[in-house]
């Protein structure tokens, strides 16, 4: 499967059309109008950065490193200026723990790689309700179904009356097999009954959806616990990948929840959907930088493809239009 071609950059510079007008747009306005970089200019850098959730630990960073930039390199012009501040946030993305999706040439890691000693590989989803768990789900299994891997969705989101309806219906737009039982079962019989049968018919890949919403937030993190333990059970191992699905809209509060749920089931990547509906696209690296967790995936629209591996360097390239080149850093 071919990832990032022309069209499918197109679709994250869409994606990240609101984002950029936040940010970019905004930036590049307040180089207009006075390139003096003073501590009204900065603040007002500031404001911008964290309008945009870039978040005040990072904001702090990348000002602090265009302060000392500006005094080493001595700018002569708006033009230098304004790149100089694109570099830092730019490079602020590019440097971050979500470059580990990438490999050791600076290529795009292949997303969906499997370890050759891993079947089923065995992914569990978690987030709150509301996020877009559902459509991600089917919108990953697309993407390995269309990489020629044989997917088993497991719907152990056995609270809510309308999950398993509308996981039924995005696995049947992915072309994939559903596990399912009746509303209330036990979520955990679930995930151990789509492990077992993606095992009987030599599936390459578990997905595994579970609820957003018990009745306390308390319970809610004892079943998550409950059901990894029964697929450790089921499958040494797994699952594998534990998926946090976190709503761009929500800023800081995403952050909020990567950590309650990281505490509980240790979180290893992340996938950070609707970016194509807010402004707020620098929780991408707020998250990335507060908890030290990379960023899977970002979701830039409502249709089956637009689930995109994350890349930092595609992810500043479509914020600046292709504008500024970031260095990478040494090994």
């Amino acid at each position: 499967m071919k990832f990032f071609d022309a069209q499918t950059f197109s679709r994250l510079k869409e994606g990240l059309a609101k984002t950029r007008d936040v940010l970019v747009t905004k930036v590049n306005r307040l180089v207009t109008a006075g390139s003096k970089v003073d501590k009204q200019f900065l603040d007002a850098l500031e404001e911008i950065l964290i309008g945009a959730d870039v978040g005040v630990e990072m904001t702090s960073e990348i000002i602090s490193n265009i302060q000392q930039r500006v005094k080493d390199e001595r700018y002569e012009n708006q033009d230098e200026l304004q790149r100089i501040i694109a570099s830092e946030i730019s490079k602020a993305f590019t440097h971050s723990v979500s470059e580990r999706n990438s490999s050791d040439n600076g290529q795009l890691a292949d997303p969906l790689f499997i370890p050759h000693d891993v079947k089923p590989y065995v992914i569990m989803i978690v987030g709150v309700n509301g996020v877009g768990k559902t459509t991600t789900i089917g919108k990953l299994a697309y993407n390995y179904k269309q990489a020629g891997k044989d997917v088993v969705i497991g719907a152990a989101d056995t609270f809510r009356a309308a999950a398993n309806e509308q996981l039924e219906i995005w696995a049947e737009r992915a072309g994939v097999k559903i596990i399912q039982q009746l509303q209330g079962s036990d979520p955990a019989a679930v995930a151990f009954d789509t492990i077992q049968s993606a095992q009987s018919r030599g599936a390459d890949v578990v997905i595994i959806d579970t609820a957003g919403r018990l009745h306390t937030k308390s319970n809610l993190m004892e079943e998550l616990k409950k059901i990894k333990r029964v697929m450790d059970k089921s499958l040494s191992g797994a699952p594998h990948e534990v998926l946090l699905v976190i709503d761009a809209s929500t800023g800081q509060n995403g952050i909020q929840q990567a950590r309650q749920f990281h505490s509980a089931v240790g979180i290893t990547g992340i996938a950070v959907t609707k970016l194509d509906g807010t402004a707020k696209g620098g929780i991408v690296l707020s998250i990335s930088k507060l908890l030290n967790i990379p960023v899977r995936y970002v979701g830039v629209g409502e249709q089956i493809d637009d689930l995109q591996p994350f890349s930092a360097e595609a992810f500043t390239a479509a914020l600046f239009q292709g504008n500024v080149h970031v260095e990478r850093q040494s090994p």
